[in-house]
């Protein structure tokens, strides 16, 4: 939806990527006429990724390794105009096997945006150690998959599980497969990775702080990709009494987008001005 963040952020001087990845909606902003970016992200091959990218744009593009609920004044350099959410797992996170995200390609279960960087359990670690009722839990929470038991209990009949490919087996053996239809694993590798990287705890911490970060008629743009993404965002933005929603009901991407990258389907963008006579 990079259309969309451009129209929402061009007029900023001064913009927050709080999650930069390969630097696509970065460079098209710069290239709109916004003055400075600041890439944030928390995977140091993500920062290596974007700063080769931007590296044409020079001293307008910087960047900082960071959680969202790292990022204050003091890292940013002061108030800006603008600050961007594009939540979840990127597509070259996804295709790289030994990040461990995905279903689809054999790797080490691992799933931590940080990598070996970040010294937090990963989904070896949550798959092999949870009792089979959290484990349950885990996955109806936060991939509502409504199959969580039957998986939860194939898993720990077969620990240790060490690999994506192991676990996605386990999980096609517990619940069959439709042809044609989703992969069973899809939404249980979903939950694991929120999990695994506190995203819901990381996102409800950091939009308040983002408000703070903006000055009077800045604005903040989030890209969502789940229900409990999107539900945190639209209470923080109501709840929030120095934002005024521009956003009645979230954007969504348009048919030629959806056709171009099917993993934009599910994206839902909301956006918030903070407010010219706030406190």
């Amino acid at each position: 939806m990079v259309a969309e963040v451009v129209e929402l952020l061009r007029t900023a001087e001064v913009v927050v990527d709080m999650t930069v990845g390969a630097g696509g909606h970065a460079a098209a902003l710069l290239e709109a006429g916004v003055h400075d970016v600041v890439g944030v992200d928390r995977d140091p091959a993500a920062l290596t990724r974007a700063e080769a990218a931007l590296a044409a744009y020079g001293d307008r593009a910087r960047f900082v390794r960071a959680r969202f609920s790292e990022v204050d004044e003091g890292i940013v350099g002061g108030t800006v105009g603008g600050v961007l959410f594009d939540l979840g797992v990127s597509s070259m996170q996804l295709d790289e096997g030994d990040r461990g995200f995905s279903f689809r390609t054999d790797g080490p279960l691992d799933m931590r945006m940080a990598g070996a960087a970040d010294d937090e359990p990963s989904a070896r670690d949550l798959v092999n150690e949870l009792s089979e009722g959290e484990l349950a839990d885990l996955l109806y929470h936060y991939g509502d998959e409504r199959r969580s038991r039957r998986i939860a209990a194939a898993i720990v009949r077969r620990r240790p599980i060490e690999t994506t490919d192991e676990l996605a087996g386990v999980i096609v053996s517990a619940v069959g497969r439709r042809p044609g239809g989703p992969h069973p694993a899809r939404r249980s590798f979903q939950a694991l990775r929120i999990a695994v990287n506190r995203e819901l705890e990381e996102l409800t911490a950091s939009l308040p702080h983002a408000a703070g970060l903006l000055d009077p008629g800045g604005r903040v743009v989030v890209i969502s990709y789940h229900s409990l993404e999107d539900g945190a965002v639209k209470r923080s933005f109501r709840d929030d009494g120095r934002l005024q929603v521009l956003t009645r009901k979230p954007v969504t991407p348009t048919d030629a987008e959806r056709g171009e990258n099917p993993r934009a389907r599910s994206a839902k963008l909301r956006a918030a001005e903070r407010i010219e006579d706030a406190a």
